[in-house]
């Protein structure tokens, strides 16, 4: 079906919580989508600045992404997520992405102001849907703080004046964690949610805890980003048929089994969401 925004995935996913998943190979679009289709939830596809400098381009891994979508079942959206480039963000609309996070967590709040609201402008000029940070989310490559805090008071000043679509606020979860050990700040997240005039997103998702992240999403978290969950069960599943087989060389044979793998992960967190 054609691509969907994500004002209606987000009605479509409610009361639960919309699960966004990061591609970085093309099984990875492949297994979000079937997962989507199999436990009938909306779905977003995100790819990275990081996957983008991975595949030495956007466009070959997005156009892939844009197609699996559209020749999908399920209610899909194609997200360009962690963008601190605007020509990143220009590359990705033009190809057809309707949906983009401008990532300015790093610089001085005036300027990821400053910087946020143009790209905002730019974005709604062309109907495109747009997410922000602030209050920086830990484990990010060093650049943020991991006890960061967004305040609920500078986030409203925040949304109000950029116009962004959607926040990624800091509440307690860390990027790129193995373990599933971070403890949210719930009071936090419904204090947010009540003063916040768009939709929260929580980064760094991988890291909380089954029963933490359906507390997020009942104190008012909207968005769900996993990445490093789906990249531990593909690369358990490639480790398995390797050490099963030594001789093993074709890439199909130990890329199946991960596909599999990571739609299982995808499918679990979206039945969790529901």
């Amino acid at each position: 079906m054609p691509l969907t925004s994500i004002p209606e995935l987000i009605a479509a996913a409610r009361p639960g919580g919309l699960g966004a998943f990061n591609v970085i190979t093309l099984e990875h679009a492949e297994a979000i989508v079937a997962a989507a289709e199999s436990a009938n939830r909306p779905v977003v596809m995100q790819l990275s600045e990081n996957t983008a400098i991975y595949h030495r381009g956007i466009a070959p891994l997005a156009l892939a992404c844009l197609r699996i979508a559209a020749d999908s079942d399920a209610a899909v959206a194609v997200h360009l997520d962690h963008a601190t480039s605007a020509e990143l963000i220009y590359k990705a609309v033009d190809l057809g992405i309707q949906s983009v996070m401008y990532d300015g967590s790093a610089l001085h709040y005036a300027d990821n102001l400053a910087g946020t609201a143009a790209i905002t402008a730019w974005c709604h000029e062309r109907g495109v849907h747009i997410e922000a940070e602030l209050g920086e989310v830990g484990g990010k490559d060093g650049a943020h703080a991991p006890g960061a805090r967004t305040d609920p008071d500078e986030a409203v000043e925040f949304v109000r004046v950029t116009g962004v679509d959607a926040l990624a606020v800091a509440v307690g979860s860390s990027h790129a964690m193995h373990t599933r050990t971070a403890e949210l700040d719930n009071d936090l997240i419904a204090h947010l949610a009540a003063k916040v005039a768009v939709p929260l997103v929580l980064h760094g998702s991988s890291g909380v805890s089954d029963q933490g992240l359906r507390a997020a999403v009942e104190h008012g978290m909207t968005k769900i980003n996993i990445a490093t969950r789906l990249n531990i069960r593909m690369t358990a599943a490639i480790r398995a048929c390797l050490s099963y087989d030594s001789h093993l060389s074709d890439p199909r044979k130990y890329l199946i089994p991960a596909r599999v793998a990571i739609q299982s992960e995808v499918e679990h967190f979206l039945h969790l969401l529901t």
